[in-house]
């Protein structure tokens, strides 16, 4: 119900800005001709505010405009107009049942010699308005748009519309003024695609369109193109894109053509078929085909009477083969195509509709490529039908707004070398499915998959030419990053309501905007070689909202000027060399999700829940086809990135899914050199009362807070403090002494796999007879751990070592706030038997806890580089002939020291004991 009142309420919007306005127009011949005033639907007469020229062309290169001709009105409305240069005009209001006013315009040759005729621009060629018209030196497409104070954007036009004009003027704050020129006839004379060639009483017949609408100039284009359909179609006949049978290839973006004698699909001298491995060199770069085509015809038609049907079923394996190829690429995700030559009429005689079909059904085709046709047929689409639902038209070239209606999915043709940065086809019907045809023997792929992406549609790659160039790999990751956000955010690029070239700061580079109902994006092309980054443009601010750019997985911070929020934008540069080559031009992508994944990194533990959507992926570093992400049920979850990464830091990714779009995506960022611990604490078999030679920890909340340590090597940062509750535990009431060592051994005949150092300070396998009760030192972590198990016990936590020793009132030492040389160890600089200050117990009875030996803790921690268990308590030995001597001496609860892991041998050291914990019941 929520989406059909958007919907509708967007329809509305449409209704009342780009409704039909104006039904005629008054010119006016006293100076020259030029348009004095409006006339609407309601017979309101509006005065523009200057006259404004009805038109201007190009002749032999000079720039003529309609206010410069000596004027005469004739009958009925009719004006002749001549220049000195001999050209001559006549213009004519017509009546007609098309919306807006429409005007015929005729110019004519009344010269001896042939002129030139080109760039016939409605309200006149002026750096002052915004229009569009043939420029530059002679290309297949030389069309450009110009805005006021920048350079010209070179634009796409339907193939009938190569010679098309457009134009924009701003009436007042609410009207504009939108028209369009298309040429129609030519007599005497010979079209070209941009030139009209008039020989001596040539003539070229041009309409005029104009019309008045509300909002930003882009709905001018969007009342010419998405609702005028160019005046080639008085309404369009969407029958075919209302077929959720064929509603699939409108969001497919990789489209592979093989030749049937491609190595990389059958290798005589390779053990034939290569298929698979063509599949996956798909997945591998970018998530796999969407649609691949294999054309086994052309250049090899004609060379006998086999006709292309026949060339198919002569594939080794014949067409029972090719049926498994095409089910083994439809398992995996990708459609699979044949072909149809329809120029194939001298060879075998075979009916081609009733052929195609049964190609279609004999190998189960998803689609056909239309060779040499920019459209199809009802005939061919019922031909495909009769056998199988679903069965694409794929026209060679881009289908003109009058055939689109038959047809969903066409091509730009690489003809056009480098395609212009704008393709004002995606305009007329963004669920047409356009794909960029890019052929890897041409060069670079790079700008073609850039711009491709800009206009939201995606690329065919052609490999019908011979070899493989050595930078292949390098353009298909790059094609993969980008079809990765094409595919995720389909929707919002079949929108009719994206709007092209939003206002920026900047000339060079360039913003579309695609909005949703929930989320918006931008996509961004720059020519600046030396690459951007900065303040581009302006957004709508909107609360609960986030910016994050897709293609750097980076979240963005908009800035308020002025009252408007604007966006921050980053491209890289590139070689200034590579301007007016297929690699030129980088892109961003940013999209404005509304709070949907509420997202929060404490340490190394990340938090992250949803409400909607089917999972939430976790990526560490940027997503990618050759990346692995975890993937989550929507659910709040606690995770620490260790046990899911290991040791890898830096940028981490969330992305909200549902059904394979995109509904939010957030970023945090796990410092480089972060300790991430890395331990975990097992329980013990609890204990309902303490067992001899422990002390009851009674359980509680406190505030674990320890100083910020500055150290070469970070350490986990709690200077803020984490309250956090412990549970009841039972602790060791002194460390492990010499005597219970020994007894561990006897009885359980351990012995380390790494025995360097162990137990150095024994001789003859046991301790000296008075260092019976002394800690026990010289042992691992390992060696602990083998004790505590022994024992029935564990090593205690940080916190747990820390509550023991503090209670929950804060205090800097087991015995109070202000320390006290009697209570512990300090100073002597040699140990000291473990009960030797019974009056240094801690809140709970726990005795030696400073100053005798540092106490291994049962947390662990990897930084990525170093590995360190936490120690704590401090030791007799304390050094001071330096400062960067880690610092000895009994060490007040707030503080921790780190041991450093290299081998069990390396950590076992003189000042390094342990004691131990049990969990309670």
């Amino acid at each position: 119900m929520r989406r059909f009142f958007f919907l509708s309420l967007i329809f509305l919007i449409l209704k009342l800005t780009l409704a039909q306005d104006v039904s005629s127009i008054k010119l006016s011949g006293q100076n020259g001709l030029v348009i004095s005033h409006l006339i609407t639907q309601k017979q309101q007469k509006i005065k523009l505010n200057k006259n404004v020229p009805l038109f201007s062309f190009v002749c032999n290169k000079q720039l003529l405009f309609s206010s410069q001709a000596k004027s005469d009105k004739l009958k009925n409305n009719l004006f002749h107009l001549h220049w000195s240069n001999g050209i001559q005009a006549e213009v004519q209001m017509i009546q007609t049942a098309s919306p807006g006013a429409f005007i015929r315009l005729l110019i004519k040759n009344n010269r001896n010699d042939t002129v030139i005729v080109n760039n016939v621009v409605s309200l006149g060629q002026k750096k002052d308005r915004i229009y569009i018209t043939g420029s530059g030196p002679w290309a297949l497409a030389r069309s450009k748009l110009f805005l006021p104070n920048k350079g010209p954007i070179n634009v796409t036009l339907p193939d009938n519309a190569w010679e098309m004009s457009y134009a924009f003027l701003s009436l007042d704050h609410q009207w504009s003024l939108v028209t369009i020129a298309r040429r129609k006839k030519v007599t005497n004379g010979k079209k070209h695609r941009y030139d009209t060639y008039l020989y001596p009483k040539g003539t070229v017949v041009y309409v005029i369109h104009l019309d008045r609408f509300k909002g930003p100039w882009q709905n001018g284009l969007k009342l010419m193109f998405q609702k005028r359909y160019l005046y080639d179609l008085t309404r369009f006949d969407d029958a075919l894109y209302r077929r959720k049978d064929l509603q699939w290839i409108r969001h497919k973006y990789i489209i592979s053509l093989q030749f049937a004698w491609d190595h990389e699909f059958y290798d005589a001298a390779n053990d034939g078929y290569q298929f698979d491995k063509y599949l996956h060199k798909g997945r591998r770069f970018f998530g796999g085909w969407d649609v691949v085509g294999i054309w086994p015809t052309w250049p090899t038609l004609g060379l006998d009477q086999r006709n292309q049907w026949d060339l198919y079923s002569d594939l080794p394996g014949g067409l029972q083969q090719i049926r498994w190829l095409a089910q083994k690429a439809q398992r995996q995700g990708t459609r699979f195509f044949i072909a149809y030559n329809p120029w194939d009429m001298s060879t075998r005689q075979a009916d081609p509709y009733r052929s195609m079909a049964n190609l279609i059904q004999r190998i189960n085709a998803d689609g056909v490529i239309l060779d040499t046709r920019g459209s199809s047929s009802k005939k061919l689409q019922q031909a495909a039908d009769s056998v199988k639902k679903g069965v694409i038209m794929y026209s060679e070239g881009m289908a003109v707004p009058k055939d689109m209606p038959g047809i969903v999915a066409g091509r730009v043709h690489d003809a056009i070398f480098l395609q212009p940065i704008l393709n004002l086809n995606k305009l007329i019907k963004p669920d047409f499915a356009i794909f960029r045809v890019c052929q890897l023997s041409q060069g670079r792929l790079h700008r073609e998959i850039a711009t491709s992406f800009f206009n939201g549609y995606g690329v065919e790659i052609n490999t019908f030419a011979p070899g493989r160039p050595s930078w292949m790999n390098e353009e298909y990751l790059y094609l993969g990053k980008l079809v990765r956000i094409l595919r995720e955010n389909s929707d919002l690029f079949l929108s009719s309501h994206w709007t092209p070239l939003i206002s920026t700061l900047r000339d060079s580079i360039w913003v579309n905007r695609w909005p949703g109902q929930d989320k918006i994006l931008y996509t961004i092309f720059s020519l600046l070689p030396q690459g951007f980054k900065g303040y581009l443009f302006q957004t709508t601010a909107k609360p609960n909202k986030h910016y994050v750019s897709l293609y750097h997985h980076e979240e963005l911070r908009p800035i308020v000027q002025n009252g408007k929020t604007f966006l921050p934008v980053s491209t890289e540069s590139f070689d200034r060399s590579w301007l007016g080559t297929r690699r030129e031009g980088n892109v961003d992508c940013i999209a404005g999700f509304p709070n949907l994944l509420r997202v929060q990194l404490k340490a190394d533990t990340l938090f992250f829940s949803a409400h909607k959507g089917d999972k939430i992926l976790l990526w560490s570093g940027d997503p990618s086809y050759q990346n692995q992400a975890k993937s989550f049920q929507v659910r709040s979850k606690k995770i620490k990135l260790y046990d899911l990464f290991g040791r890898r830091q830096g940028k981490f990714v969330l992305q909200l899914m549902d059904k394979g779009k995109l509904l939010d995506e957030r970023v945090v960022y796990l410092k480089e050199g972060t300790p991430q611990l890395i331990s975990k604490r097992m329980r013990t078999k609890p204990a309902a009362a303490p067992p001899e030679g422990m002390v009851k920890i009674i359980g509680g909340t406190f505030v674990f807070k320890l100083q910020k340590k500055e150290s070469f090597i970070p350490y986990p940062d709690y200077s803020q403090g984490k309250t956090v509750t412990v549970k009841t535990f039972y602790m060791d009431k002194f460390p492990v002494a010499n005597g219970q060592f020994k007894a561990f051994l006897d009885q359980s005949g351990y012995r380390p796999a790494d025995a360097h150092n162990f137990l150095k300070h024994w001789v003859n396998g046991t301790y000296p007879a008075s260092q019976k009760n002394f800690p026990v030192v010289y042992v691992s972590l390992e060696d602990a751990k083998a004790f505590a198990r022994w024992a029935g016990k564990r090593l205690p936590t940080e916190i747990e070592w820390q509550y023991a020793a503090q209670g929950p009132d804060g205090r800097k030492w087991p015995w109070g706030k202000a320390f006290d040389s009697t209570k512990c160890n300090a100073g002597l600089n040699r140990m000291t038997p473990v009960n030797a200050f019974p009056d240094g117990k801690s809140p709970f009875g726990v005795l030696d806890l400073v100053g005798n030996v540092w106490q291994l803790t049962n947390d662990v921690y990897d930084d990525g580089s170093y590995t360190f268990i936490i120690i704590r308590g401090g030791s007799y030995f304390n050094p001071t002939s330096s400062w960067w001597y880690v610092k000895g001496g009994p060490q007040p609860l707030d503080q921790t020291q780190m041991l450093l892991r290299i081998s069990p041998g390396f950590e076992r050291n003189a000042t390094v004991g342990f004691r131990c914990v049990k969990d309670a019941e």
